[in-house]
């Protein structure tokens, strides 16, 4: 109890000076009422206090493939100030953590999540990430499904070092709404989680999903080509009302086409649900049929297959450990599909999808590495950081300023017991922007959220 009390005043202190910078700006600017506006739902975020902190005598994973052993890293303000090696001076006056036998890393960034918009407990009353009302829902954002008491938030941050995460629609239409990033902090609202500044995402799918739920209602698309038809059509609207837009012309506010548009524009990332190495290359010559770029393709079980391709046209292939399977166009998964990207000089990355694989990332990418290193692929630790660090950050658009330890970067940082891709290893304390949010040996400093609070004994929190 003493935990939730503590972020709840933070929280109110925060929004409080929140809401006077707020009113401040607003007072600033006088916007025009029927115009589109730019920024209609702003991130309300503040970190939450820190204290300047170093950690020495661990092995460092800098998450951009970089590796210092009995290594020293130092927070403050927010941000990490400096990295080096074992004979860096530590100040008197800053709390030291020893990470003697221990891993430091940047904090796990999640691609692919749903918490939130499919939280605990996952009754049908909370299932908010799919709007199965038409092929085509580009107008929807998933933030506006985000429920912040979602336990898993807590979850992931305590038994998975996830600092940061992109949360999607689902994928049950072809064009599924926008995506939202945020950090993983407490927090009332979901501005208040909100990452300043990330661009959005547009989470489209192909394949089995869409084709599969409209076709059953007798609507189009009922097959790929279906998919690829009502896509290109879309896009082509989308293409007019752009330029309709760019010339200042006179038109009704569209919030799909508004989405579509800023793609067009290069502003929203497009994150593509898809399975199979042939729809992907379908997706690579649409996207440049209509001018606009796919940051990452999601799942994608077939990456392998066209790495070369993926690599040539700058786009990363989020993927999971070893999920396949379990339905055809998952049917040709390989265990290897992570490092066979990575050998190819692709951008590789492994998420989740799953509110349970998020609390163990660490060991999804170490089944990954395994399967790799079978094969002969020798691809150190440090390296295979990057598949949760940096190349997730760079494919989500924040890598500027979160996805490694450089200093002038968001202090998002995890101390692991051990090896971070052992089984056996832990985080034991996770700081997000400097603020140590976690930590195993204090009670206190388990995140919990109300709604948790409400089902168990209040005796049942230390």
């Amino acid at each position: 109890m003493k935990t939730t009390r503590t972020f709840a005043l933070a929280l109110a202190l925060l929004a409080c000076a929140g809401t006077g910078m707020a009113a401040k700006k607003k007072d600033a600017v006088k916007e025009d009422p029927s115009a589109e506006p730019a920024d209609p739902y702003p991130s309300t975020y503040r970190p939450y206090p820190g204290m300047a902190t170093a950690i020495r005598g661990a092995t460092i994973f800098d998450g951009e493939g970089g590796r210092i052993d009995n290594g020293v890293i130092f927070l403050s303000e927010g941000k990490v100030t400096a990295i080096g090696g074992p004979d860096t001076p530590v100040p008197a006056d800053i709390a030291v953590f020893d990470g003697t036998g221990k891993y430091v890393t940047p904090g796990v960034i999640d691609i692919h999540s749903h918490l939130g918009d499919y939280p605990s407990p996952s009754v049908d009353a909370l299932s908010d990430g799919n709007e199965m009302t038409g092929p085509v829902t580009a107008h929807v954002w998933a933030e506006h499904s985000v429920w912040p008491q979602d336990p898993g938030f807590g979850r992931a941050l305590a038994n998975g070092g996830v600092t940061t995460l992109q949360i999607l629609p689902g994928s049950a239409n072809l064009f599924g709404g926008r995506s939202v990033t945020l950090k993983n902090v407490p927090a009332r609202t979901m501005q208040g989680m909100k990452f300043p500044g990330a661009p959005y995402g547009l989470k489209m799918a192909c394949g089995e999903n869409p084709k599969r739920v409209y076709g059953e209602k007798g609507q189009e698309p009922s097959t790929r080509m279906g998919n690829i038809a009502v896509d290109r059509q879309t896009w082509i609207k989308a293409r007019e009302y752009q330029k309709k837009r760019a010339r200042g012309e006179e038109q009704t506010r569209d919030l799909g086409m508004e989405t579509l548009a800023d793609v067009l524009e290069g502003k929203i990332l497009v994150h593509n649900h898809c399975y199979r190495a042939d729809e992907m290359a379908n997706v690579i010559d649409m996207a440049k049929e209509f001018g606009y770029r796919v940051a990452a393709f999601h799942h994608a079980v077939e990456a392998y297959k066209i790495a070369d391709l993926l690599r040539d046209n700058g786009i990363c292939a989020a993927m999971w450990g070893d999920w396949y399977g379990f339905k055809m166009e998952a049917y040709d998964g390989i265990k290897e599909n992570v490092p066979l990207i990575q050998r190819a000089g692709g951008c590789a990355i492994v998420h989740s999808d799953d509110e349970n694989g998020i609390q163990r990332l660490n060991q999804e990418a170490a089944k990954a590495l395994g399967a790799g290193r079978r094969m002969g692929m020798a691809i150190p630790d440090e390296v295979a950081w990057t598949w949760l660090a940096i190349n997730p950050a760079r494919a989500m658009g924040i890598a500027e300023r979160t996805g490694s330890l450089r200093p002038g970067k968001m202090a998002d940082i995890v101390l692991w017991n051990g090896n971070p891709f052992s089984t056996y290893s832990r985080p034991e304390k996770v700081w997000v922007d400097g603020a140590l949010l976690y930590d195993a040996h204090d009670p206190k400093r388990r995140p919990v959220s109300d709604f948790e609070l409400g089902q168990i004994g209040a005796g049942d929190v230390k």
